[in-house]
């Protein structure tokens, strides 16, 4: 091999392994979802598809243990497409089990030894279990034996071929000329001609790939099922039409709707079966003709119709197809982008509005109404351009909700418990790196579900529930967060215990009783556990304070609500982004804080924002007959400048579905806010979720709303948040 291949297949490799990540883990996904429906033939395609992609990948960077490995699963798969073998529980295990080994050997492409030596000891057993399955425990070596076919010269029928070969059908060890010889064993070959349009020019070509496809007729007793087991090896690399005898117009358009992209007219009725190649180079000379005696040429589609007596209502619908191409072929192009290039170009924005609100500032103090204005047009279009930015790194959620469904099937066997997974709200999308971030919480969460709520079969018969437990993953946007749920109808959450553990860990002082969302968030405390007994699963009381915490950490809440028998519900609450946020500027003395904006709700200025503070910084307003718990910022942090001005106003903010009031001196308006993480001297600092830079370079802190409303509601609390002096 030379420099030049071994630089190239260095640069590549690391492409390969992120789609070859991305098939693996489609192919999971796949073998979860084909246990409930075990005969849908195109899931089981797609599943073909996905090893075989994986298969041919890997040899092209010399990666023999994957591609050995899953050409064993890939024969298994084709044995279960092809009807030859069950796809049951035991086949689904295994196949399971085959998708972790080929991940891990995924995992290794790009290390000292791709061929992992550590795992071929259970490679082997699987290889073994493999060819129990039914599969050669040897790589097949594909051979065409004759079908067993009656030949009748009265029952022959003239067939339509069409087949384009793939790249890879050289490199596969297949001969498309051999094919075309097995099907002289079937009937008789007419008409055959060589599409050279594929085929590059000389200092282009490369001799390890096929550039073949072929036109021709054939005359045969065999029918369509027969026809295409010639093509079985091959039939994942190749394109394949058959015309049948006597076609009318109607199958003609009906192909021609289901034929892959051709840019031309004659390309697209002649990869239909419409007309041959003869015809066609018959139809483009008459062009020629006409155009050199200076005379206007006709369309070829004309031509056609008169000349080679083609249905115009199959020339029509070959021209629509054409004209689809031309105005849509370009509009589904994807580029992949690297995740620490597009950080970079968020970072630079942050930047970027920080600038353009210090701009803006400027501006106004000079009163000049032409540069607002021109700045005022500035922020707009930077508010576009960061709301395009942010978009690209949002992703739907469901693709990590997917993941979930092994994780239940897997804990569910291993703890003897039947349980359904049901997605919701899968197309919500979040901020790619919050996806990321809250996944280890959430498969902690479900874990949690399957081991301590959910119950076994018997114990649901007894109870008089279905054998069989619901688990929901769900997720919807909410006051511009996103909320994820975890439903379970299991046993719930038994209450009394959780006090008495509290009670002997000394969490709660013995014999008060607090209220129940109190009790219940003794389960998020550290060391925490009611498991009689230590599992692989739980019981440690290491990993319920975790999740809190890391969740916190994303400027989240997390909420539990049971009811005893009857199930449990854990309500996560985020924000959409960890970037920029639209905020809403208020000032108390000579600080600035910032309020999210999704989660103002309304502002109460002049006499109605009068409230009757008590001297620990709480107050109740009465808001349209309704009792709203107020408070006072200033007296929360201790902040020691003197008001503003006389009259102070209330904020209105919203948590979930609570909302309470914030005392401010000053309402300052909307602000694009760059979040920046608090410093290490703040990071104790209760209610805060973040910082950001002002346009005249002074720092505001950005509030968690939640977090504040615990403080409006339980003024107790309160001390906790001076934590720093």
């Amino acid at each position: 091999m030379s420099n030049d291949d071994q630089d190239f297949i260095a640069a590549a490799l690391p492409t390969f392994i992120n789609e070859a990540e991305e098939q693996v883990e489609r192919l999971e996904q796949l073998l979860l979802e084909l246990e409930a429906s075990p005969g849908d033939r195109e899931l089981l395609d797609a599943l073909f598809r996905c090893a075989h992609t994986v298969k041919g990948s890997a040899g092209l960077f010399g990666l023999d243990a994957l591609v050995g490995f899953t050409h064993h699963v890939e024969t298994l798969l084709d044995h279960v497409r092809e009807g030859r073998r069950a796809l049951d529980g035991a086949v689904s295990t295994l196949l399971l089990q085959c998708n972790d080994q080929m991940r891990r050997l995924v995992a290794v492409a790009g290390s000292a030894e791709p061929d992992d030596p550590e795992g071929q000891p259970e490679r082997e057993a699987l290889q073994l279990r493999l060819r129990d399955a039914g599969v050669p425990a040897t790589a097949p070596t594909p051979t065409l034996t004759p079908l067993p076919v009656s030949l009748t010269p009265a029952g022959e029928r003239l067939w339509h071929v069409w087949v384009r070969f793939g790249a890879e059908v050289l490199r596969n060890g297949m001969d498309p000329l051999a094919l075309l010889n097995y099907l002289q064993t079937l009937g008789r070959l007419e008409h055959v001609v060589c599409d050279r349009a594929a085929v590059p020019a000389l200092d282009a070509l490369d001799a390890e790939s096929c550039h073949l496809a072929f036109e021709f007729g054939l005359r045969t007793a065999a029918g369509r099922e027969e026809i295409e087991a010639a093509f079985s090896f091959v039939r994942e690399d190749c394109e394949l039409h058959l015309v049948e005898p006597d076609a009318g117009p109607e199958q003609f358009i009906a192909l021609i709707q289901s034929l892959p992209q051709h840019p031309r007219l004659g390309d697209i009725l002649v990869a239909a079966g419409a007309i041959s190649q003869a015809q066609l180079h018959a139809a483009l000379a008459e062009q020629e003709r006409s155009r050199a005696t200076g005379a206007p040429a006709a369309p070829l589609g004309k031509i056609l119709t008169e000349k080679a007596g083609v249905s115009a209502a199959v020339v029509d619908a070959a021209l629509q197809k054409q004209a689809r191409q031309t105005e849509g072929g370009e509009d589904q192009r994807f580029i992949r982008v690297q995740a620490d290039r597009l950080d970079a170009v968020i970072n630079l924005l942050g930047e970027l509005v920080i600038a353009g609100a210090g701009a803006t500032e400027l501006a106004r103090q000079t009163r000049q109404s032409a540069l607002v204005q021109a700045n005022d047009q500035i922020g707009g279009l930077i508010e576009e351009i960061r709301n395009a930015t942010l978009q690209l790194r949002m992703v739907p959620i469901g693709e990590s909700f997917a993941r979930f469904r092994r994780v239940v099937r897997d804990t569910a066997a291993e703890v003897g418990k039947d349980v359904q997974l049901e997605i919701q709200g899968g197309e919500t999308e979040l901020d790619k790196s919050m996806v990321e971030r809250i996944a280890d919480p959430l498969m902690h969460l479900v874990r949690n579900a399957l081991d301590h709520g959910l119950e076994t079969p018997e114990q649901r018969g007894a109870a008089g529930k279905r054998p069989q437990g619901r688990l929901v993953l769900s997720a919807c946007h909410d006051g511009g967060s996103i909320l994820i749920r975890i439903d379970d109808d299991g046993r719930g959450i038994d209450r009394e215990r959780v006090l008495q553990r509290g009670w002997d860990k000394g969490l709660v002082e013995r014999g008060v009783v607090p209220a129940d969302a109190d009790i219940l968030g003794l389960i998020f405390e550290a060391g925490f556990s009611t498991a009689e007994k230590i599992t692989n699963l739980s019981g440690r009381g290491v990993g319920m304070d975790v999740v809190r915490r890391n969740i916190e950490a994303l400027r989240g809440s997390v909420a539990i609500t049971s009811e005893q028998g009857r199930g449990t519900r854990i309500e996560i609450r985020l924000p959409l982004t960890l970037a920029i946020i639209d905020g809403f500027l208020v000032g108390v003395g000579t600080s600035r804080f910032i309020f999210p904006l999704d989660a103002v709700v309304e502002v109460i200025e002049g006499r109605g924002a009068e409230v009757a503070m008590q001297a620990d910084g709480s107050g109740v307003l009465s808001l349209r007959e309704e009792a709203l718990p107020v408070l006072s910022l200033r007296t929360l942090y201790e902040l020691d400048a003197a008001p503003a001005c006389e009259r102070s106003s209330v904020v209105v903010l919203q948590s979930g579905a609570r909302r309470y009031g914030v005392l401010v001196d000053a309402l300052l308006g909307q602000h694009q806010t760059v979040i920046k993480p608090l410093g290490r001297m703040l990071r104790t600092l209760r209610g805060m979720s973040g910082s950001s830079i002002l346009g005249n370079g002074d720092v505001a802190l950005i509030f968690d709303v939640e977090a504040l409303r615990r403080f409006a509601e339980q003024p107790a609390q309160r001390s906790a948040a001076l934590a720093v002096r």
